[in-house]
């Protein structure tokens, strides 16, 4: 009686994690070089320990697509922004790095994954949405 899983049925954490494994396994998606070496925001203080923190990063922002589209760079940083700690003065919220983002949806839409929405932002395609789906159907849920 197992019906069809979406991105939607299945837990977001699983999710991520197993996207982000599929888009390293395919190969298709390239690093830039200055992955090991840039920090995520400004108000971090260093860059991520995880070496596939780029994969992750894009496996959330292509899941947070399918979920609501017309997502765009500052919507993106604005959703991986935090609170800059500013010593003894009270913290403020920052945005995260744009050029990551930007990057990122880039090579999303070179892999046609998500694509230009005529309103603004990006949505997803249809091969993305079952690349997306078949990834999500994949993943056990435990009883």
């Amino acid at each position: 009686m197992s019906t069809a899983r979406t991105v939607k049925d299945v837990s977001p954490h699983e999710f991520v994690k197993a996207y982000a494994a599929h888009l390293k396994r395919s190969g298709k998606m390239e690093l830039p070089e200055w992955t090991d070496i840039v920090k995520t925001a400004k108000f971090k203080e260093l860059a991520p320990y995880d070496p596939d923190w780029y994969y992750i990063r894009a496996a959330s922002m292509s899941r947070k697509i399918y979920m609501r589209g017309g997502l765009g760079v500052g919507a993106f940083q604005r959703i991986y922004g935090g609170s800059q700690r500013n010593g003894s003065r009270p913290p403020h919220f920052c945005k995260s790095s744009g050029a990551i983002a930007r990057h990122i949806l880039q090579q999303l839409e070179n892999l046609n994954i998500i694509e230009m929405d005529t309103k603004g932002g990006r949505k997803i395609t249809s091969n993305g949405r079952r690349d997306l789906d078949q990834v999500a159907g994949r993943i056990v849920v435990a009883p």
